[in-house]
């Protein structure tokens, strides 16, 4: 099942950050992103593959795999229906080949309308794909990150998957293979504790939410003084945890460039996956 971009029908809609009334059409060719306040609002997994990547070059690997409910976690079974009712996709990662001005990258992309973007075993293991892919072919690997952290409906598959995407992005780096990560809105918890963070090159849209713990679990843990811009990709920036902060109209050329500096001359062509 590949992914499907939501459809929205009205004319208008409201910023979720200044509250202004936008023009649906105009907000949409604008990126969804806010032409008052710059918000960025969060984009579907298809949406993003379709504004970063050149055209049609996108091969969506991996979708054989699905979740599968070994808890018996009360609700869980209705939440992945729900899910892949609401974004087409059997899980929150979607990945594969693509290319960049005509560079080929392993790419993976989170949808964060996917139960919040949260890696279970599912997403691990396409994470782990999408590196062992760029280490065997020796492309550069791009993953968008966006999520609220573990899946907990998982237990302790979930958490596995820190530590077996962390090593295979080990095997990307001893491979001489180029890995760079774009912190979405949000980037927080057990993917910002894995191999989100341990990219070559780390980018993140403007004021995007990154961090471990959540503003309610720090509250309950009794931290409460913390400056304003707090687990924004800005106070992250200025504290030396990512790289750089680019606009998303920015987003694909940076990324180009990078691909062409880090990864060299590599061209489009079929892998083996």
């Amino acid at each position: 099942m590949s992914p499907k971009a939501p459809q929205n029908t009205d004319a208008f809609l409201q910023c979720l950050n200044c509250k202004k009334i936008l023009f649906s059409i105009e907000f949409d060719q604008n990126l969804r992103v806010c032409p008052h306040c710059g918000h960025h609002h969060r984009l579907s997994a298809l949406k993003r593959i379709e504004i970063t990547f050149d055209p049609g070059s996108f091969e969506e690997l991996d979708t054989d795999l699905r979740a599968v409910d070994a808890l018996t976690f009360p609700d869980y079974a209705d939440k992945l229906a729900a899910a892949e009712q609401k974004t087409g996709a059997y899980d929150s990662v979607v990945s594969g080949w693509a290319a960049l001005d005509g560079k080929k990258v392993s790419t993976a992309v989170t949808d964060f309308n996917f139960i919040g973007g949260s890696m279970g075993s599912v997403a691990g293991e396409k994470i782990t794909r999408t590196f062992e892919r760029a280490a065997e072919a020796k492309a550069p690997a791009v993953i968008f990150c966006t999520s609220g952290g573990a899946r907990m409906q998982e237990g302790l598959l979930s958490l596995m998957q820190m530590g077996k995407t962390t090593a295979a992005a080990q095997r990307c780096s001893e491979a001489g293979v180029p890995y760079i990560a774009v912190f979405t809105d949000p980037t927080m918890a057990g993917v910002l504790a894995s191999y989100a963070s341990i990219a070559d090159v780390i980018v993140a849209e403007p004021k995007a939410l990154i961090g471990f713990a959540g503003a309610r679990v720090s509250k309950q843990a009794g931290v409460s003084k913390v400056p304003d811009d707090f687990q924004t990709a800005e106070f992250v920036l200025n504290h030396g945890m990512i790289d750089r902060i680019v606009h998303r109209k920015e987003l694909r050329a940076v990324l180009s460039n990078l691909v062409s500096i880090l990864g060299g001359k590599l061209h489009v062509g079929r892998c083996k996956s």
